[in-house]
């Protein structure tokens, strides 16, 4: 229910024309947000210090609690 409501305010602000979006830092959470954002419309820039994108999670060999590989 709270996805699907701000799903529609990002859409809604999409549609005012408010600008780009940058995303800062390549990891998980940082992924996601510029997915969930791209779908909503918004043009988004994600910066990194890595050469990489993932954080920590691409460094991990297996992710709990499935134990499916990470990458």
């Amino acid at each position: 229910m709270e996805k699907e409501r701000l799903e529609q305010f990002f859409k809604g602000l999409a549609t005012k024309n408010f600008g780009d979006v940058m995303v800062v830092g390549g990891g998980i959470s940082g992924v996601q947000a510029a997915l969930d954002l791209g779908n909503s419309g918004f043009k988004v820039y994600m910066v990194d210090s890595a050469p990489s994108i993932g954080g920590h999670m691409a460094q991990l060999d297996k992710t709990f609690p499935t134990n499916e590989c990470s990458i």
